[in-house]
């Protein structure tokens, strides 16, 4: 990746595995990065002509740094998450620099407290504004004293966006924060009472089901993608499983009913691709013990593999 474009077949793609399941109420998470390499998201990525390393999985940093004040409320393993968080961040950052195009397998989604923290931290040493689109069918905007469950796979965007409760989850490294106004929920169809205020006090973009179902993706995706463009942006792509309807992929703890269809979802990934604005991607929340003969994971490979140029046919690139 140089410092004008997002990913193309001139960046290499690195695949970096998180094992991490704390942040979710239901086990499972941990094996997600071994079922979409067991899905050959390396081999479909190759296929598309790309460079792809896969680095592994990280371990969380023993550094003796924990939360230093317990925050209001509860937030469920914080400390554990937050040394995930820490060498996530890290590997993240590294990776950019050296131009290869990061592509985080999950592992649930409180990862993305380090994930997007990295991507921050690099754009800011290039003078780059970051911004984030958020598939999901949640707003993960909780902090420990709005979460009804505690878990903390509900509180990245908080934590990211520098809500009070999350301070000490980079601990030593920098925390990077990214603006409310740069953060876009898209299919989001359950938010809590709690998040809910949150949202509007912050300004965050929320795209639910209700405005795709009467809008459509292509117009709602093209405003965002346009205010990217326009404001020299580089855009992280964090997908949770859950955005896809659970008939599709059944693969989830939180699945809620409602979800982007199939092909909504590989529009998404095509207009993303088109826009060569993606810099990052997280697969977060897939759960193989939930799912139903791989299924869940193979369909997150096919909108990998739609987010990085597969099409059906070749045409001319639409000007988004």
């Amino acid at each position: 990746m140089t410092p004008s474009d997002g990913a193309s077949l001139h960046s290499p793609l690195a695949l970096i595995g998180v094992p991490l399941e704390l942040g979710a109420g239901r086990r499972g998470c941990a094996m997600g990065p071994a079922a979409l390499r067991t899905a050959e998201i390396a081999g479909a990525l190759v296929e598309l002509g790309y460079r792809v390393d896969d680095l592994g999985d990280v371990a969380p940093l023993l550094d003796g740094l924990a939360t230093a004040n317990p925050p209001e409320g509860h937030a469920n393993h914080l400390p554990e998450i937050a040394r995930w968080s820490r060498a996530l961040s890290e590997r993240v950052r590294q990776t950019l620099a050296r131009g290869s195009v990061p592509i985080i397998l999950g592992g649930d989604h409180a990862l993305s407290m380090g994930s997007v923290n990295g991507v921050a931290s690099h754009c800011k040493s290039i003078g780059r504004e970051l911004f984030v689109l958020w598939l999901d069918a949640h707003a993960d905007f909780n902090t420990p004293a709005t979460s009804p469950s505690g878990n903390v796979h509900g509180m990245p965007l908080a934590m990211l966006c520098r809500e009070p409760g999350l301070d000490s989850v980079m601990g030593a490294l920098e925390r990077v924060s990214v603006e409310p106004r740069n953060v876009h929920l898209f299919g989001i169809r359950s938010v809590d009472r709690g998040e809910r205020a949150l949202l509007a006090a912050r300004g965050i973009h929320v795209v639910d089901m209700r405005l795709i179902d009467e809008f459509g993706v292509v117009s709602l995706l093209k405003a965002i993608l346009a205010e990217v463009g326009s404001r020299n942006g580089l855009l992280h792509v964090s997908l949770d499983v859950d955005f896809l309807d659970p008939s599709l992929a059944p693969g989830v703890g939180t699945a809620v009913p409602g979800g982007a269809t199939y092909r909504e979802a590989h529009l998404v990934m095509e207009m993303l691709h088109d826009s060569g604005l993606v810099a990052s991607l997280d697969l977060v929340e897939l759960n193989p013990f939930l799912d139903e003969r791989g299924r869940s994971a193979k369909i997150l490979v096919d909108l990998a593999s739609s987010l990085f140029g597969r099409r059906i046919i070749d045409r001319p690139q639409a000007q988004i």
